[in-house]
């Protein structure tokens, strides 16, 4: 199956609505090809699972400057000025999520688990509303696992099959949101025929990799 695409092919890819995880910290890591895709098809509605929000124009950001996105879940907004205002204006929906935990909640949702137990937030507005539990003596909040219908991630490279390198800490959230979507497109530096990585540098596999969007153009 060929799963290099274009990006006039991502269109049928992205819709209202639709629940994404995007890689990335900041601007580091993060799709351009494809955030600029959701922006020209002007895809509203959508819940928004990512580290941050980057800045108004930059990445992630411009989503947010657009006021495409009802509802971000992300651990921090303080480098974009715009997602507070809406925030405040009750325009936006924003869940604030430690760094850390929102890392675990999405490996939740990739590896099939039903939460993960943390003390982090434990006496703070981040365990409102959530389940306790005793462990060991110790209070606990359960956190439960992030699924998205489409991640859209960032790699280095990539193989026509579909396995990725990511350079360097770029690769931040992209691995652990390819394991937690329904659909996941990696927008990728350089593409090679299937067999030229060597098994022992592939960071994602393949076979969590639906779509390759290439950079540099046609690689068919």
């Amino acid at each position: 199956m060929n799963k290099v695409i274009t990006s006039e092919q991502t269109a049928e890819f992205l819709y209202n609505g639709m629940v994404v995880m995007i890689g990335g910290f900041l601007d580091v890591g993060s799709p351009e090809m494809m955030i600029l895709a959701m922006i020209d098809r002007n895809v509203r509605d959508v819940t928004l699972i990512a580290n941050d929000t980057a800045y108004a124009d930059k990445g992630i950001g411009r989503l947010i400057a657009n006021r495409q996105v009802k509802k971000a879940i992300v651990s921090h907004i303080g480098t974009n000025p715009e997602t507070g205002r809406q925030m405040m204006d009750n325009d936006l929906d924003v869940e604030l999520v430690p760094q850390g935990t929102l890392a675990e909640r999405i490996r939740c949702g990739g590896a099939g688990l039903g939460g993960v137990l943390t003390r982090t937030g434990i006496g703070t507005v981040v365990e409102t509303g959530k389940q306790k539990m005793l462990v060991g003596g110790q209070e606990y909040l359960l956190e439960t696992p992030l699924r998205a219908s489409v991640a859209l991630i960032r790699a280095k490279k990539a193989d026509k099959a579909g396995n990725l390198i990511y350079e360097k800490a770029a690769r931040n959230f992209n691995p652990l949101m390819a394991a937690a979507a329904d659909l996941v497109i990696a927008e990728v530096d350089e593409l090679v025929e299937t067999g030229v990585i060597d098994a022992d540098e592939v960071m994602t596999p393949g076979i969590l990799v639906d779509k390759i969007l290439y950079r540099g153009g046609a690689f068919l």
